[in-house]
């Protein structure tokens, strides 16, 4: 007999402690809490700590922290007709746990999440052209997908704090099209920039050709000027010479003619001694007649 009550009393423990420990529960700071029972909620527990439910209640956790969800790419066609490739993302958290809690799964609510998220981009980006996307309205874009998308989702009991894109670029196909011609239109452009440098060059080499047969022909004629200039002096310095002592000048003159004719150690030159030219050699400097200094 006391063997059975032992037994009855060990088990009416474990049931208590099982009942006790069924009726404690933890709540961490990034958490919050529905307590549901026989189906019909009852509270929500947003204080973290440990806290103490009845046996009847079920617990059910959820996060209350700020979670991502990643949109698969989307090709979308702006207004301009360019297609494009959208990579987004947005952030969002669940606010209402009882009407969260009414999806059939985790994973369920966020493929809904997904979808809702990729039918937004398409509306909102379909109605922009491409350049929009661009450019500084980008922002403002973002704002408007996110009001849409919670209105969408109220109804899910969650919230989405921001939408973003993480890339927007060209199908592959087409950005190949588009360097292409981005490629040839550079060329022409450096083409055209050469043929340009080209034609300046020449009319600096001809403008510089000009100038050098200009500045010549100025050196030329200021050089035949100043030669003029010295002949006619040297024959008005030699005809005042001449008057001055004719019989001089023309012993002078003769002696230059010796010089130029007798150059070099076995020059020859046979001539009358009658010959006006060897004169002076015969006759002396007196042999012009004249008088001299």
């Amino acid at each position: 007999m006391s063997r059975a009550l032992s037994l009855a009393l060990s088990v009416g423990v474990l049931i208590l402690l099982g009942v006790v420990i069924s009726c404690v529960y933890t709540v961490s700071q990034t958490q919050q809490v529905l307590l549901v029972q026989f189906g019909a909620p009852v509270g929500l527990v947003n204080e973290p700590g440990l806290h103490i439910k009845s046996p009847l209640q079920r617990a059910y956790f959820f996060d209350r922290r700020l979670l991502n969800l990643d949109a698969q790419s989307e090709e979308v066609i702006t207004l301009d007709r360019k297609r494009i490739v959208v990579d987004a993302f947005a952030r969002w958290r669940i606010t209402d746990p009882l009407l969260f809690q009414a999806q059939p799964d985790f994973n369920v609510a966020v493929d809904t999440l997904k979808s809702i998220l990729s039918s937004n981009i398409r509306e909102v980006l379909g109605a922009q052209n491409f350049s929009v996307l661009l450019s500084e309205k980008r922002a403002g874009l973002m704002r408007r997908i996110t009001q849409r998308m919670n209105e969408d989702v109220k109804q899910f009991g969650v919230a989405v704090a921001d939408v973003r894109i993480k890339r927007a670029d060209l199908p592959s196909e087409n950005s190949d099209a588009i360097y292409q011609r981005m490629t040839k239109e550079r060329e022409q452009q450096a083409a055209e920039y050469r043929a340009k440098g080209d034609e300046a060059a020449q009319g600096i080499k001809a403008n510089a050709d000009r100038e050098a047969v200009e500045i010549k022909a100025a050196a030329l004629s200021q050089a035949a000027i100043l030669r003029g200039e010295g002949d006619a002096a040297k024959t008005r310095i030699t005809a005042s010479a001449f008057e001055q002592d004719p019989g001089f000048y023309a012993f002078w003159r003769s002696l230059q003619a010796y010089q130029e004719a007798l150059q070099g150690s076995n020059t020859t030159l046979i001539l009358s001694t009658k010959s006006d030219f060897l004169k002076y050699l015969s006759e002396g400097p007196g042999a012009s007649g004249g008088k001299h200094r």
